[in-house]
């Protein structure tokens, strides 16, 4: 009998958190000012789209329940000037508050990528790394690419001008910013390849 009563209040409960956050979702769609050029993801997670550049959603799947920060944030995806253009593949699952900014340049990720929470990808440093240039100058970018069921763990961070090959896992807390090879494991500040994948693994 304890046990029938706790199903009902979990029920209940799950009930009244998907309620909130339809809300939130729909909140966020107003708040956001990007008409994406295709839309087909499910968001779980509110997600505020930005920028005057090209956004591409496919079939892919925006936030996690159950999972951290899902109550408490949301998915930033901006592509910010008119030349810059993010595009998610189907069958994509990003964990909830990922960050993706592409400045100039695009970011890709290509299909069946799982994404851990707190995730983040810039194509740009933002400010020039010359002192005198710090607020005047332009930065550099260069664009990203995820390619194929590839598997990122939470808290990692993509850099500008990275391309990471298919299959390969990128372990939780990296700071990715060079290029990784595609079916190895790769992880660390700067991430290097730790191991090759293979079948049995």
């Amino acid at each position: 009998m304890k046990n029938f009563f706790r199903k009902i209040l979990y029920k209940l409960h799950r009930s009244f958190i998907f309620l909130l956050q339809k809300n939130r979702v729909l909140y966020y769609r107003l708040l956001s000012w990007n008409s994406p050029v295709l839309d087909q993801a499910l968001r779980y997670q509110p997600v505020l789209l930005q920028g005057d550049g090209e956004i591409h959603l496919a079939a892919c799947s925006l936030g996690v329940w159950p999972s951290p920060y899902f109550l408490n944030g949301y998915i930033h995806i901006e592509a910010r000037l008119s030349t810059a253009s993010i595009n998610i593949a189907n069958g994509v699952c990003i964990n909830n508050n990922a960050v993706f900014i592409a400045e100039r340049e695009k970011i890709s990720i290509a299909k069946d990528t799982l994404i851990g929470t707190e995730f983040t990808v810039y194509d740009s440093d933002f400010h020039c790394l010359n002192p005198s240039l710090r607020i005047s100058g332009i930065a550099k970018t260069a664009p990203v690419s995820i390619g194929e069921n590839v598997f990122i763990g939470s808290r990692v961070t993509i850099l500008k001008g990275v391309t990471i090959g298919n299959n390969s896992v990128i372990t939780y807390g990296s700071v990715v910013t060079s290029s990784i090879p595609e079916n190895c494991i790769a992880g660390g500040i700067p991430a290097k390849v730790i191991r090759l994948l293979s079948e049995e693994t």
